[in-house]
C-alpha cells in the first residue's frame, strides 16, 4: 500500500500524464531513495548556440533534471525558456523560488538573481556583488555540490571569462562529474579552457557529444550501485594492489589513508572508463602508467579557495594571532607551516592576515613573516608559486585586499612581490618527510579527514613537537585532536583553532620520525645488500675520513664572494649560522675577531692570486678566547678549482697561564712582556689594516666619483633628449590636432558623398531605364540593373572594356556609334532588337563632369516593344482583311464549278472544298477542312506523283493541265483523274494558295 501510495504521490508531482511514467522509470533506475542526477550547466558568449547543440541529441527520457545558468542582462527580460523550447521536448522552465527541481525538465536562472538549491529545491537570492563582479555558475555549482554529492554533475559550455572553475572543484571534492565543451568547438572558448586547466574535468568534447557521454556515465553508475556489495568485498585486495602501483610511480604511500576514500575515488575513475569490474581496473592501470597519474590526481582532489570559512579567518586574525603575537615570537620571525597547501591560495591567506594584524597592531616592521607552504602534488605547487589566480578570486576576496595585496594580469590577478616572497612552496609528504620546526603556526585543514586514525594519532604528535611553546595548530571543520587534549588546548572549538601545551608524553617520545620506515619504495634488504657489497670499498675512504677530522685543520671551501661550498672538519668554534634566513656566506658565519681580518686576507688572495697567512688572530670560542692562525690559499687556474680558495683554521697553542712558586715574579714580568708585544702585534695590525681600508677607500671613493660624473653625463644626455623628446610630443600634438581637424572635414564630405550616392542609387534603380556609364577609353563606370537584360554585366565587370562584354542586340555598329558620339558630341538615337525578339530605342549622349569636360559616353535603352507589336498588329489586321474577301471571291468561284476543286495554303493544307468534291469522294467538310492533303480520309490522297506535282507548283511557279493519275479509293473503288492546278499569290500580302482542279474520266476511258 505504501508502494502504491508513492507512486500516487509522483504522479501528482509529474504534471502531465504522458511523461509520468517516463518519470517513474527514471527515478526508478538511478539508484537508492529514486535520487536522479542534477547536472548543473553553465555558460556565457555563445551558450545558447551550444545548449541548443546540448539539448538537441539528448534524449527526453533521461531521468534526469538540467539547470542552467547563464551570464544575462539584468535589465532585460529573459527569453531563454522560449528559444531552449525549440530544441528539445522536455519541459523548460524559468526557475522560480521554491520550485522543486524534477526528472526530464529543464530549469533556467532568471535575470538578475543567484540561484542555490537545498534538498532539491531551487532557491533565488538577491546577487550581492555588482554587476560586472557576479559568478552566478560557481555560486550554484558550490551548493550543487553540497545538496547532490555524488549525484552532480558539472558541464561548462562557451563563454568569456573562469566563472564555473572554482565550481567544479567543489563538485569533484563531492565525488561528482565534470564535463566541459572542447575548446575547439566553443564560439567563445575562454571558460571551458579556464575549466580544462584546472585538470578536473572528467569528458571533453564538442557539445553535441556530452549528452552521449553523459548517459554512459549514468548507465555505468546504476550497474555500480546494484554490485557493490560485490565490489566492497573483492576491494579488500584490490586496494592493496592498487596502492602498490601508485606507490611504484609516484613514490607516495596510500595505505594509510581512510578505505572508504580510497573506495569512492577509484569508483569515479572506474566511472568514467565505465569499467564494472575492479580486476579489470587493475589490468588497465598496469597497462596504462597515465591512469595511475589521473588516479593520484583524483585522490589529491581538495577543494580550496582565498579565506575559505571566512568566519574561521577572521577567528584566527582576531582572537589567535594577536594571542601568539603577545606572546613573544622567537627571533622576531613569525614561522608557519601550511600542510597540504595545494595550489596556495590559503597560505596567501594566511600571509594576507598576517601583514593586516601586524599593521593593526602597529608592529609591522618589528616582525618578520617566514611561511612555509607544502604539498605532494608537485604541479599545484608549481602553480601556487606563480602566485596567478583567475579573475573569479573576486568572490572570496574583497576588492580592498585585490587592490591592495594583488596587481591585475591580463584577465586574472597576481599576488604581489611583496607577499609572494613571504612564502616559500616545496614538495613535502608529511608521511614521510620530516616536519618543519620552531614554528609558530601550523595550518593544516582538510588533509586529515582522508588519513585513517592510527595515522592521525601520529601526525597530531609530531605537529606539537614541530611548534614553539604556545603556537597555533589550525585544522579543517571536519577535523579534530581527538583524545590528545594532553597536546593541545582549544582556542576555538567551532573552527577548530588549538594552541600547543606543555606535555611530559610529548617529551618522553611519543614522536615518531619518520613515520613510514621504508624510504619511497626502498627496503631495509636493498640497503643491507649495498652495504655488504660495497664495504671492502668503504674502508679507504672511512680512513681518510677519520685523518681530516683527527689530524688535519678545519677549513672550507669558498668562492670569491664568500659564499661556502665545501667544509672540512669541524668548524663550530670560527664560524656559527646567522639568526634569521639560511646564509652559507663566510663573512655572515665568521665569530668575532675574525670578520674584519677574514675579510682583508681573502680580499689580499684574490688580489694576489697566492695564499696569504695571517698569524696570532684572537676568536671568541665559548665564553673564551682561541688564538688562530688564518690562511687563505687562492687556487688560481687548478683545473676544476677555478675562482674558488681554501680558508684553513689553524689552532695556536697558548702558554700556560700559570708558572711555578720560584719564578712568579719572573713570570709575571715574562707575562707582562708578552701580553705587550701582543697588544703591539695587535696595534701594529690594526694600523695596517686601516692603512688598506683607508686605501680601498680611496679607490673606491674615486671610483665612485668616476662613476659619479658619468652619471652626470648621462643625466645631462637624458635631459637633453628629453627636452627634444618633449618639443618632439608638442609638434606630434600639434600635428595630431590639425589631423583630427582634417578627418572631421573629411568624414563630413565622406558623409555628403555618401548621401549624395544613395541618392543616385536610388534613382537609378527607380526609373527602371537600363542606363550604362562608360568612361573615355569605353571602360565601364557604372550600370544599373536593368541593363544587365540587354548587355551580360555582373558587378566585377565594372571597370573593363565595354568590348570584352557580350552583347544580346543584333546591333553590331553600337562601339562604333559610341566612340562617333565621344568625338562629334552629338546625340543619337536608333531602334535596335535583342536576340530574344525585344526592341529598345537607344540613345547614345556625352559623359560631361561638372567642369564641362567630355569624360566618356552614357548610353540608356528605352523599351519599344509594345509599340512595335501594335504596328505588327495593324499591319496583320489589314493582311486579315484583304485574305477574307479573297478567300470569299475564291470560294464563289469554286463553289459554281460543277467539278470537285480544293484550296490549299503553302503547307498543303485545305482551306476549302466545293461541294462537288465533298459527293464524289463521299466526305464532309469536317473530315477535310484545316487537314493535310495528305492525310484525308484513311491517307487515301497520299499519292507520290500528286505530292511531287504540287511541290514543283510551290517551288518553280508552273502550273499543271490534264495531269492524269489512277488511284484506288476506299468508298469508290479505282478512279482515273485529270488533275488541273494553279498557284495563287495575294498581292501586297504574300500569301500563297494552290487551286486543284479534279476531273473525274473513269467512264469516259471507257467508253473510248
Amino acid at each position: 500500500m505504501k508502494k502504491d501510495a508513492g507512486k500516487t504521490k509522483r504522479k501528482r508531482a509529474a504534471a502531465g500524464s504522458s511523461r509520468t511514467s517516463v518519470v517513474r522509470k527514471a527515478t526508478a533506475k538511478d539508484g537508492k531513495n529514486g535520487h536522479f542526477y542534477i547536472v548543473g550547466m553553465g555558460g556565457s558568449a555563445g551558450g545558447l548556440e551550444a545548449f541548443g547543440q546540448f539539448f538537441a541529441h539528448m534524449p527526453t527520457d533521461s531521468g534526469m533534471a538540467f539547470v542552467l545558468v547563464q551570464h544575462l542582462d539584468p535589465t532585460h527580460k529573459g527569453m531563454m525558456p522560449e528559444l531552449l523550447q525549440r530544441c528539445t521536448k522536455m519541459q523548460v522552465f524559468q526557475a522560480e523560488d521554491g520550485m522543486k527541481v524534477r526528472p526530464d525538465c529543464v530549469y533556467v536562472i532568471p535575470p538578475n538573481r543567484d540561484m542555490s538549491i537545498l534538498r532539491g529545491t531551487l532557491q533565488l537570492l538577491e546577487p550581492s556583488a555588482p554587476r560586472g563582479l557576479r559568478l552566478p555558475i560557481d555560486f550554484f555549482f558550490r551548493h550543487l555540490a553540497e545538496d547532490q554529492g555524488e549525484r552532480a554533475v558539472g558541464v561548462i559550455l562557451s563563454g568569456m571569462g573562469t566563472d564555473g572553475s572554482l565550481g567544479i572543484k567543489a563538485i569533484k571534492e563531492k565525488l561528482g562529474m565534470v564535463m566541459a565543451q572542447d575548446v575547439r568547438s566553443a564560439k567563445y572558448d575562454s571558460m571551458p579552457r579556464s575549466a580544462i586547466a584546472t585538470g578536473l574535468v572528467d569528458y571533453i568534447a564538442p557539445a553535441e557529444d556530452l549528452p552521449g557521454k553523459l548517459l554512459g556515465y549514468a548507465r555505468h553508475s546504476s550497474v555500480i550501485l546494484k554490485e557493490k556489495p560485490a565490489i566492497e568485498e573483492k576491494y579488500t585486495n584490490a586496494i592493496q594492489k592498487i596502492t602498490v602501483l601508485l606507490r611504484d610511480q609516484t613514490g607516495h604511500d596510500f595505505s594509510f589513508y581512510k578505505k572508504n576514500t580510497l573506495v569512492r575515488r577509484i569508483e569515479r575513475r572506474m566511472g568514467v572508463h565505465q569499467i564494472t569490474n575492479v580486476d579489470v581496473y587493475i589490468r588497465y592501470l598496469r597497462e596504462n602508467p597515465q591512469e595511475i597519474e589521473l588516479l593520484f590526481k583524483e585522490l589529491l582532489i581538495g577543494v580550496t579557495s582565498f579565506f575559505r570559512d571566512h568566519e574561521a579567518f577572521d577567528i584566527l586574525s582576531e582572537k589567535a594571532i594577536p594571542q601568539m603575537l603577545k606572546g613573544g615570537v622567537k627571533g622576531n620571525v613569525v614561522r608557519v607551516w601550511v600542510s597540504g597547501c595545494s595550489t596556495g591560495e590559503e597560505a596567501y591567506s594566511i600571509a594576507i592576515i598576517l601583514q593586516e594584524r601586524l599593521e593593526e597592531l602597529k608592529q609591522k616592521g618589528s616582525f618578520k613573516i617566514q611561511i612555509f607552504a607544502t604539498d605532494i602534488d608537485k604541479d599545484a605547487i608549481n602553480k601556487a608559486r606563480q602566485g596567478v589566480y583567475a579573475s573569479n578570486i573576486a568572490a572570496d576576496v574583497s576588492p580592498e585586499r585585490l587592490q591592495r595585496f594583488f596587481m591585475k594580469e591580463g584577465d586574472g590577478y597576481r599576488l604581489r612581490k611583496e607577499t609572494r616572497e613571504m612564502v616559500i612552496f616545496a614538495p613535502q609528504d608529511i608521511i614521510m618527510d620530516p616536519p618543519f620546526t620552531k614554528l609558530d603556526l601550523i595550518s593544516c585543514r582538510n588533509v586529515l579527514i582522508y588519513m585513517t586514525a592510527e595515522l592521525q594519532k601520529k601526525l597530531l604528535p609530531i605537529f606539537h613537537y614541530a611548534l614553539n611553546p604556545g603556537g597555533l595548530l589550525f585544522l579543517g571543520t571536519s577535523e579534530t585532536i581527538g583524545n590528545l587534549t594532553d597536546l593541545f588546548s582549544p582556542v576555538d572549538d567551532k573552527w577548530r583553532i588549538f594552541r600547543r601545551k606543555e606535555s611530559a608524553s610529548a617529551r618522553m617520545g611519543m614522536v615518531e620520525l619518520p613515520l613510514l620506515p621504508l624510504s619511497r619504495g626502498e627496503g631495509k634488504p636493498q640497503r643491507t645488500a649495498r652495504a655488504h657489497k660495497g664495504i671492502e670499498n668503504a674502508v679507504p675512504d672511512m680512513t681518510q675520513r677519520i685523518l681530516l677530522e683527527n689530524f688535519a685543520p678545519p677549513a672550507v671551501i669558498i668562492n670569491e664572494k664568500g659564499d661556502i661550498v665545501y667544509i672540512s672538519g669541524r668548524t663550530g668554534k670560527y664560524l656559527e649560522p646567522a639568526a634569521g634566513k639560511t646564509n652559507m656566506n663566510i663573512f655572515g658565519m665568521a665569530r668575532e675577531g675574525l670578520r674584519i681580518e677574514l675579510a682583508g686576507v681573502i680580499r689580499g688572495a684574490i688580489a694576489e692570486k697566492k695564499s696569504v697567512t695571517m698569524k696570532g688572530l684572537k676568536v671568541k670560542t665559548n665564553g673564551d678566547y682561541q688564538h688562530i692562525n688564518l690562511i687563505v690559499k687562492h687556487f688560481g687556474a687548478l683545473e676544476g678549482m677555478q675562482g674558488l680558495l681554501m680558508v684553513v683554521f689553524e689552532d695556536v697553542v697558548t702558554p700556560s697561564r700559570q708558572a711555578a712558586p720560584g719564578k712568579a715574579k719572573a713570570g709575571s714580568v715574562s707575562r707582562q712582556s708578552q701580553w705587550v708585544k701582543q697588544l703591539e702585534k695587535e696595534l701594529a695590525h690594526t694600523k695596517e689594516y686601516l692603512q688598506t681600508t683607508e686605501e680601498e677607500m680611496k679607490t673606491s671613493q674615486e671610483e665612485i666619483k668616476s662613476a659619479n660624473e658619468e652619471l652626470q653625463s648621462a643625466n645631462e644626455e637624458l635631459q637633453s633628449t628629453n627636452e627634444e623628446l618633449t618639443t618632439t610630443k608638442e609638434e606630434l600634438q600639434s600635428m595630431n590636432e590639425e589631423l583630427v581637424t582634417v578627418n572631421a572635414e573629411l568624414q563630413t564630405k565622406i558623409d555628403e558623398l555618401a548621401c549624395a550616392n544613395n541618392d543616385m542609387q536610388n534613382f537609378l534603380n527607380n526609373i527602371e531605364i537600363p542606363t550604362i556609364f562608360l568612361d573615355k577609353d569605353l571602360n565601364v563606370r557604372r550600370f544599373t540593373p536593368q541593363a544587365t537584360k540587354i548587355i551580360r554585366l555582373i558587378p566585377s565587370d565594372v571597370g573593363r572594356p565595354i568590348t570584352h562584354i557580350v552583347s544580346n542586340l543584333k546591333y553590331k555598329e553600337m562601339i562604333d556609334d559610341i566612340e562617333e558620339i565621344i568625338q562629334t558630341l552629338i546625340c543619337k538615337e536608333t531602334q535596335v532588337e535583342t536576340q530574344d525578339g525585344r526592341w529598345y530605342l537607344m540613345r547614345i549622349m556625352p559623359y560631361r563632369t561638372r567642369d564641362n569636360i567630355i569624360d566618356g559616353a552614357v548610353v540608356t535603352f528605352s523599351d519599344i516593344t509594345s509599340m512595335k507589336q501594335l504596328e505588327a498588329l495593324q499591319l496583320d489586321m489589314k493582311a486579315k482583311e484583304i485574305l477574307q474577301n479573297t478567300l470569299r471571291y475564291a470560294q464563289n468561284i469554286v463553289d459554281t464549278v460543277r467539278e470537285p476543286l480544293l484550296v490549299l495554303d503553302a503547307d498543303l493544307r485545305v482551306i476549302s472544298a466545293n461541294a462537288s468534291f465533298y459527293k464524289t469522294f463521299q466526305v464532309t467538310p469536317k473530315e477535310t477542312e484545316k487537314n493535310l492533303l495528305y492525310e484525308l480520309g484513311n491517307r487515301q490522297w497520299n499519292i507520290p506523283d500528286l505530292k511531287r506535282l504540287l511541290e514543283d507548283i510551290l517551288l518553280k511557279n508552273n502550273y499543271v493541265n490534264d495531269y492524269r493519275i489512277e488511284h484506288d479509293f476506299p468508298k469508290i473503288g479505282r478512279r482515273v483523274m485529270l488533275l488541273n492546278a494553279r498557284r495563287i499569290m495575294q498581292e501586297g500580302i504574300g500569301t500563297q494558295m494552290i487551286l486543284l482542279a479534279i476531273a473525274d474520266i473513269t467512264g469516259r476511258q471507257g467508253k473510248s
